[in-house]
């Protein structure tokens, strides 16, 4: 059955989606994906997929519209070569925070997102650590979320950091702080932090739970400007803690955030590779950890039939 498996991918994250096919012993698909002078996006495909399963892979991250723009023109092509099954593998799924309507006259734009992907030609969606969980509810189709707190657990229980303290960013990551903080037999922290208006700046507000003495380890799902990281780092120290490591699912690394992050205090900030970490970004103390095998694992799992969430259990 492997054979009748196709993977393809946009420009976004292709060293991912060539990961992913090496775990899976598969060639990855051939296609054009380019943009025209005028801006405008064509896609050929290079090999039939007639009545195939076939995997579009591709984060919405930096340039997230033309990221997003490729998806979905992608997920469209696959469609019309009469593909049997399309799904989109979404490792990091933008506009993700615009998921309800918190002020007058604003867009849930990530409820939108999901019916373009639905109208572009997507059957199911395979994506990892949504920002919020009702985002799935916002499909008609299956939606497949996958996490990586247990590989970024894994990594921390190697390190075997002793008299460790985990600390949620905000009371909304707690629930996954709380599973992280249960895997290393370590207590749980909680920053309260307030967000001023639209602007990337949140208050940090007040450190709950006793971090004296210990080393801190902050979860969040993802960091963009790392203003929120600098914040609980900084909560953190003033509360007396020895050492602060950090971890997030989504490295967006955005603006400011590699000279925030190098300039601060954190020893270590470990993320995986939901998006690509390259360039002026590979910094001495970030360290990525490959998502290729796990989402490999699901490929497979969803081409032949399995269950999916029996990877967590």
């Amino acid at each position: 059955m492997i054979d009748e498996l196709k993977v393809f991918t946009g420009n976004a994250h292709p060293a991912l989606a060539q990961g992913i096919c090496d775990y899976l012993g598969i060639p990855l698909g051939e296609a054009e994906v380019f943009e025209f002078s005028n801006e405008n996006i064509f896609v050929r495909l290079l090999e039939y997929v007639r009545e195939r399963d076939v995997f579009v892979v591709q984060s919405i991250c930096s340039p997230v519209n033309k990221s997003l723009m490729e998806l979905l023109i992608m997920l469209d092509t696959v469609k019309r070569a009469s593909a049997g099954r399309v799904t989109a593998v979404i490792p990091y799924y933008a506009y993700g925070r615009t998921d309800k309507k918190d002020q007058p006259r604003v867009p849930i734009t990530a409820r939108l997102i999901a019916d373009l992907l639905t109208a572009a030609g997507a059957n199911r969606v395979l994506t990892v650590d949504l920002h919020a969980g009702q985002i799935q509810g916002f499909f008609q189709i299956p939606v497949d979320e996958l996490t990586a707190f247990y590989l970024l657990t894994s990594y921390f229980e190697q390190k075997a950091l002793d008299n460790l303290i985990v600390v949620a960013t905000d009371i909304g990551i707690s629930k996954r702080a709380r599973d992280v903080a249960e895997k290393l037999s370590a207590p749980l922290a909680i920053i309260e932090k307030r967000r001023v208006g639209n602007i990337d700046k949140p208050e940090t507000i007040n450190v709950i739970g006793e971090v004296r003495g210990r080393r801190a380890l902050t979860v969040d799902d993802e960091i963009d400007t790392a203003g929120s990281l600098i914040g609980a780092v900084n909560a953190l120290q003033q509360q007396g803690a020895k050492e602060v490591y950090a971890c997030c699912t989504h490295p967006v690394f955005s603006g400011p955030a590699i000279q925030r992050i190098e300039s601060s205090a954190v020893k270590e900030v470990v993320v995986t590779d939901t998006i690509p970490v390259t360039g002026n970004k590979k910094l001495a103390k970030i360290t990525v950890l490959s998502m290729a095998p796990l989402l490999g694992e699901a490929i497979r799992r969803i081409h032949t039939g399995q269950s999916v969430g029996a990877m967590f259990e």
